[in-house]
């Protein structure tokens, strides 16, 4: 009777150990959102690597341009990992630890990609924010070696947020970075995620890898994460667990401006000096609200950046605004065809602004902008009052 192999004692990839290396907020913008990498400590080589899949160079060839474009180029490389953790501690990141409960061939079949995708012609890749970054290319290299369990648990499972609600909780640092985000994100960051998408953030992915588990030796489910470790805990506040209510604050800024307008365009009729201050307040607003809307619809038209596309705060922040800002010293000079040309086009911006929110009871015109609209509003109908009134 014939008999099978001897199981060995210890099977290849028993000699590794597996960790999730999960790294907290830091205070740049690109830092915001932490980071993680796979550290692989393995007896037979030393010292232990800990895979990045977060490199990039402001420095490489037509960096700018790719970025401008959406087809930014990341890569991914291998450190010697207590000297990654202490270059996270001298920046005042903190640093945990997470033991996985990988099969031996799958620690083994880790090692072997992850030193693959570290070659040079593997390691790099077409970086999205949201759908192919540092974190979600660790989530899927785990994955992979699982055999699809990651996603098979978390896929359908709903998060509760929306890419839109961690980008703006984790920018609420910087109002202007807050700002200029909420303008430019359009309609795909608003819809509902599962626990799958929201590990594009490190520090998400650390917390739901809690609840992942993995057949055990008896073919039991066992929990993925074994043990967990904090190697280091910085001392910066924690990002908010919510975005910022800011309502208010945008709305009063834009009755500031449209009540300035409206103002200073009865003002302008009268004194010269008025029709200056007029011209600084309507001119400006339409001169930044025009360039913005410019940039906007670049970036839906002329960019992969597909979160920017279908993106409703076109209505707000129009390019037809530029048009009103050259057209409006020789309206406020006394040119009366100018003078024409400008209030028309202040009408027609205003009410572009005005069809925006109406449109908001109407299925598929959901995207989160009250903020924008609460701004832009008011100061479109107070620069469209401010020309009425000099007239």
């Amino acid at each position: 009777m014939a008999q099978g192999r001897p199981v060995p004692a210890h099977p290849p990839g028993s000699e590794l150990t597996v960790y999730l290396m999960t790294m907290g907020p830091g205070s740049l913008v690109w830092e915001r959102f932490g980071h993680n990498a796979i550290w692989i400590h393995d007896l037979a080589d030393r010292p232990d690597q800990a895979y990045n899949y977060g490199l990039f160079d402001f420095h490489q060839q037509n960096f700018l341009l790719r970025f401008i474009k959406g087809q930014m180029w990341y890569w991914m490389d291998g450190f010697p990992a207590e000297a990654y953790v202490r270059t996270y501690r001298q920046a005042n990141r903190s640093v945990y630890l997470q033991e996985l409960n990988l099969p031996p061939a799958a620690r083994l079949e880790l090692q072997r990609f992850l030193r693959w995708n570290q070659e040079p012609a593997h390691r790099f890749y077409h970086y999205d924010y949201y759908r192919d970054n540092c974190s979600t290319r660790v989530r899927d290299a785990l994955d992979r070696v699982l055999g699809g369990a990651i996603r098979a648990q978390t896929d359908r499972m709903p998060a509760g947020t929306t890419y839109r609600f961690h980008t703006q909780r984790l920018t609420a640092n910087d109002p202007l970075i807050f700002t200029g985000l909420l303008l430019a994100l359009g309609q795909g960051v608003d819809r509902p995620i599962s626990k799958w998408e929201e590990m594009f953030l490190p520090m998400e992915m650390r917390d739901h890898l809690r609840g992942v588990t993995v057949p055990g030796p008896a073919g039991r489910p066992v929990p993925l994460v074994v043990s967990e470790r904090t190697l280091y805990e910085s001392t910066a506040p924690p990002p908010p667990p919510a975005p910022p209510r800011w309502l208010a604050r945008y709305l009063f800024l834009g009755v500031i401006l449209g009540g300035a307008a409206a103002w200073l365009g009865g003002v302008a009729r009268r004194e010269s000096s008025g029709r200056v201050a007029f011209g600084l307040v309507a001119g400006g607003w339409a001169l930044l609200s025009g360039i913005g809307g410019v940039v906007l619809a670049g970036l839906w038209s002329l960019t992969d950046h597909v979160m920017a596309y279908r993106n409703e705060n076109l209505f707000q922040i129009n390019p037809l605004a530029l048009a009103l800002a050259v057209v409006l010293p020789f309206a406020i000079r006394g040119a009366s065809r100018a003078g024409w040309v400008a209030e028309v086009l202040a009408l027609v911006v205003a009410g572009l602004s005005l069809l925006g929110l109406a449109l908001k009871v109407l299925p598929g015109f959901d995207q989160s902008n009250v903020q924008v609209i609460a701004l832009a509003l008011p100061a479109h109908l107070g620069v469209a009052a401010g020309l009425w009134r000099r007239r």
